[in-house]
């Protein structure tokens, strides 16, 4: 595997999220933000759906591995069995106003190909500072650094792009909010086969239907980009916490890919402090999935993790 399709490669585990999600940017949207009064405009929309989806409302944020419980990201082709990669992310927000570094991003990937393999993302607060990827690769025992991706890069054949989980901002789009409505659906998930289940794949959860009845804005969102994969995307935003359930992506009236995420609360002071249990998307073209499965009990925020966990010399130290 060349440098490059390596990089495509480990980012596209990163939708926990998914810079990514998961996914991090500088200070177009600050972490204090606070909640919008009265009827938000779609920039207002926008701006709260990208704070819950970066945890601003908690100082970091991680997915660990617990005993045998740990974040799967499950890829499948049409026709084809499924592919499996397990890893454990650490994303830290807790820089103050006036340090030059923004946001830490750092993923470890556990299983598959990309076993013993690290990624270390930071993001700068200088605005339109590209961030900086550093790789950890265990066949060579070193790390190899690269410039920020395009956005419309494909994740290591994932159903999500480098835009969708680290780097569309909401200045990148005009946003409208074209009404509210009652969400009243299930959220997707992957059907895996009994037989085609890897030691990962045993206890899949159940689609989740706690969003039907929820009251959503419709936030439609036009790129800026000429020529672009998509046209605009719908998002469908809980009125209350901002967590966005269902995005749908159109191209010439033609709606193209659907991805969606399933949410739970951190019960904190701020009702924006949501979690991800999973994301799942398809290509409607194709009909190739994605699925990331976060347990329940993976999940941590606001833990006493030294500042030195963000850093090259815990790539280093990544065991194969």
């Amino acid at each position: 595997m060349n440098h490059r399709s390596l990089k495509a490669a480990v980012v596209a585990a990163l939708m926990t999220v998914g810079a990514a999600a998961g996914g991090i940017a500088n200070a177009a949207v600050p972490k204090n933000l606070p909640m919008p009064s009265g009827s938000p405009s779609g920039e207002d929309v926008a701006n709260q759906v990208y704070f819950v989806n970066h945890f601003f409302a908690v100082k970091n944020f991680s997915i660990e591995e617990v005993g045998d419980a740990i974040t799967i990201l499950i890829n499948r082709a049409a026709d084809s069995d499924p592919t499996t990669i397990t890893l454990e992310r650490y994303l830290n927000n807790d820089y103050p106003d006036g340090d030059p570094v923004w946001s830490k991003d750092l993923a470890i990937f556990k299983s598959g190909k990309l076993r013993g393999t690290g990624m270390l993302i930071t993001d700068f607060s200088e605005a339109g500072k590209s961030q900086a990827y550093a790789i950890w690769l265990p066949a060579l025992r070193k790390i190899r650094r690269f410039a920020e991706p395009a956005h419309d890069d494909s994740w290591g054949g994932s159903d999500f792009t480098f835009g969708d989980v680290t780097l569309r901002k909401p200045e990148h789009e005009k946003h409208e909010v074209t009404g509210k409505e009652t969400f009243n659906d299930c959220l997707g998930v992957m059907d895996v086969p009994a037989a085609q289940r890897n030691k990962y794949m045993g206890d899949l959860p159940a689609s989740d239907c706690s969003a039907k009845g929820k009251e959503v804005y419709v936030l439609k969102s036009t790129t800026k980009f000429d020529n672009w994969w998509y046209d605009y995307r719908v998002s469908y935003v809980d009125t209350k916490t901002f967590a966005d359930y269902r995005t749908e992506y159109f191209k010439g009236g033609k709606k193209i890919k659907v991805i969606d995420r399933s949410w739970g609360s951190m019960e904190l002071s701020d009702p924006r402090a949501q979690y991800w249990s999973s994301w799942y998307g398809k290509d409607l073209n194709t009909n190739h999935e994605t699925w990331a499965v976060i347990p329940r009990s993976v999940i941590k925020w606001d833990s006493d993790k030294p500042e030195s966990l963000w850093s090259e010399r815990t790539l280093r130290q990544i065991r194969r």
